[in-house]
Parts: structure tokens; C-alpha cells; sequence
């Protein structure tokens, strides 16, 4: 697979870098993982092209989480939040605005330069045990950490435990969303594995990791975000009760197979056929004449593109709101990336949704292209046309 979110411009495809996307199962702690991770540097850097900002559904969804914080922290004169990839600071800015001391640690700089402009405290970095303990010398402990579609990216997961377990107050609170990996199998949802998604977390796995760091899972709660995610509440052993939903979760993991290899076995063959019926529509509506383009260039589009060998030849081009991406080519598949306009001015008969996690907030702005007569095909769960 090439980087997938290396959008690159036509004189660089000579030059384009791929890698192995090997995914593995370990039966001993359950933890779904790439097996030759890239250098986090090579995909987290001054050009990074997502911004949490550019999705309203996105920014609710956090202002929400940060609203729930900040009353958890109301009349605490000295509170202290830190999220851990934070981004263009939309999880922290509702936070920031209610004067309480907060960090944001992002090793993007261009995000990060974003989130200072929009008055959040970020350093550029990326977080681990030594930055933890520059932040708790500088700072102290945190009241809160967070972090959102984060730590499936951090390679060095026990540096991460370490610096989160001496990043938090005693009484503190660990508060981190993940891709969750039952609902990657259930869905099919193999878009969801590329190389910045280095781990696919499930409770079993997570208890497994946290507890080599002497941290407790007191909380898990399913989250309708980036296609089925997993919020994470952890704290310091034995500080917090822990809420029955975690034991009613761990016994679904187990009733689902979600420890067992064969489960995966099952998974490789769903994604097999999925890829299959997909080529196979895109095959049918081409030779019949019919114009197709997709909707988002995002990281899962690339998966898609490459894996199922997708290319021009099927779809015409993206269309996507990011202008990093706007006028450059998707990786590997080289399709060519164009703005909203192009897709308004000139509709397609059918629109591939790659940003299928986006679905409802997109079929609520695209009602026009419905009415052009334009359908949408979907291949998340199944291969469909709606």
C-alpha cells in the first residue's frame, strides 16, 4: 500500500513510497495490529491534510464530550486538561474558553499552528514518556487526559501507558475514543486498516495493555463515530468504581470471538467478497456507460482504491472539501482529487461514498445530486445502491 493520506501531485508518482499492510492477531492479549509499522514521522507531519474542524457532525461530537468535562471540573480552581493528538483544537476549544488550564500535544505542526490560532495551548510533539514528564514538570499532573482516533496510531503503546500513568493525578481520568474493532468485523469495515491505524483496539485488548501500566477500563461506552468507535474511561487502580456496561461488553467481545483467530479468518474471507461485488458493479455501470465518481478522499479511500485495484478506468475522479488534497492525486490509484464544485457542476450518474461514516451528514447536503437522479453506492456493510 502507498501512505494514505499521501495525496501527491503528478511529478512525484515516480517517486511514491509503498509498504506492507500486513495486519496481525496476537491470541495471548487479543490485540489486532499492522506487523511492519511506518515511522510515525512519515505520515504525521508539517502537511498533514486532515483537520478535525472540517466535519460539523465531528465538531458536535466533541463540543459535547468537552461540555460533559467541564462540568465534571466545575469549582476545581486549579484543573489541568491534556489531549494527546489533539489536532486543530476542536475537542479543547470549548475547554480553553471556560478558563480552564489545558495542553494540547499535536506533532503536526501545521494542525497545531491551527489550534494556537484558535486560542488552544498546543505543543508540537510527539507524545510519549519523556514529554509526559516535561509536561508534569512544567505543568503537573492532569485532572483529564483525552484523546480522540489517537492512540490506535502511536506505535510505542507501553511509552504511552508509562507517560499517561504518570501524566494523571491520582484521582485523574483517562477519556480516549478508537476505531473499535467489533464493529470493524461486524461492518466489514477493512477501510478502516491502514497504516496511520496501527492497532484495532478492543476492550479485551485495551484491559490487557492499560493493566501493564497499572490503569483500570472503569467505563466503555459505544460511540456512533468514524464508523463504530469505542469510548474508553481509565484511571489508576482501585481509585474509580468501574460501570457494570464493562462486564456486559466483555462477555458480548467473548460471545462474538473476538479473542479467538478463527474470527479473523471469517473476516479475510467477508473482505475478499466485498472487494469482488464491488469491482463487479463498478465493472457493469462503466460498460453500460455510466459515469462514477467518489465522494471523500479520505484515508479509507485508499485502502479501497488499491486494494480492489480501482483506478480511472472506474471512476472518474474524487471529490473532496480539503484544498491540501484539491488538485492532487489519490495515492497509489492516482485518481485525481477535485473540489465540490466540480462535483455540483457536472453530476455523475453514481457517487462511491468513501466517507461512508459521514453518511447522514452528507446525504443531508447532497439532497441535490438525489434529485439530478444521482445514487450512491455503498460497500460498507455490503455492496449496495442506495
Amino acid at each position: 500500500m502507498p501512505l494514505a493520506n499521501g495525496f501527491l501531485s503528478k511529478d512525484a508518482f515516480s517517486s511514491e513510497r509503498y509498504f506492507d499492510l500486513g495486519a496481525g492477531f496476537c491470541p495471548h492479549c487479543t490485540l489486532v495490529q499492522l506487523m511492519d509499522p511506518l515511522p510515525p514521522a512519515s505520515m504525521f507531519h508539517d502537511d498533514y491534510p486532515f483537520f478535525t474542524s472540517s466535519s460539523a457532525h465531528m465538531k458536535a461530537h466533541f463540543r459535547r464530550l468537552a461540555q460533559g468535562i467541564i462540568r465534571e471540573l466545575y469549582g476545581n480552581q486549579d484543573a489541568f486538561v491534556v489531549e494527546i493528538g489533539s489536532n486543530d483544537g476542536t475537542m479543547l476549544q470549548p475547554i480553553a474558553g471556560s478558563g480552564i488550564r489545558h495542553l494540547g500535544v499535536e506533532p503536526s505542526r501545521n494542525v497545531a499552528e491551527a489550534a494556537r490560532a484558535n486560542g488552544v495551548d498546543t505543543l508540537s510533539r510527539f507524545f510519549d514518556a519523556q514529554v509526559s514528564r516535561d509536561i508534569v514538570n512544567l505543568h503537573g499532573q492532569a485532572d483529564v487526559v483525552l484523546a480522540s482516533n489517537c492512540f490506535c496510531h502511536i506505535p510505542d503503546l507501553h511509552s504511552l501507558g508509562d507517560g499517561i500513568r504518570s501524566l494523571l493525578k491520582p484521582s485523574g481520568k483517562l477519556i480516549f475514543e478508537d476505531p473499535y474493532l467489533g464493529d470493524i468485523v461486524r461492518l466489514t469495515a477493512y477501510d478502516q486498516i491502514y497504516d496511520e491505524h496501527v492497532y484495532y483496539f478492543s476492550l479485551s485488548a485495551v484491559t490487557a495493555w492499560l493493566g501493564r501500566h497499572g490503569l483500570d477500563v472503569i467505563d466503555a461506552q459505544p460511540q456512533a463515530v468514524h464508523g463504530g468507535s469505542m469510548r474508553y474511561t481509565a484511571a489508576h487502580r482501585k481509585m474509580h468504581n468501574m460501570h457494570p456496561r464493562v462486564d456486559s461488553l466483555r462477555l458480548q467481545e467473548k460471545l462474538g470471538g473476538l479473542a479467538n483467530p478463527e474470527t479473523f479468518g471469517h473476516f479475510r474471507h467477508r473482505i475478499e467478497r466485498s472487494r469482488d461485488a464491488l469491482v463487479e458493479l463498478l465493472t457493469s455501470l462503466r460498460r453500460d456507460g455510466r459515469r462514477v465518481a467518489g465522494y471523500g478522499a479520505t484515508s479509507k479511500s485508499t485502502t479501497v482504491l488499491n486494494y480492489c485495484r480501482i483506478n480511472t478506468g472506474l471512476i472518474e475522479f474524487i471529490t473532496d472539501t480539503t484544498p491540501l488534497k484539491q488538485g492532487k492525486f489519490t495515492p497509489g490509484a492516482h485518481v485525481p482529487v477535485r473540489p465540490h464544485s466540480d462535483f455540483h457542476a457536472d453530476y455523475p450518474d453514481f457517487a462511491l461514498l468513501f466517507a461512508w461514516n459521514h453518511e447522514a451528514e452528507i446525504l443531508a447536503k447532497e439532497d441535490r445530486f438525489r434529485d439530478s437522479g444521482g445514487k450512491w453506492i455503498k460497500y460498507v456493510p455490503r455492496v449496495s445502491i442506495v
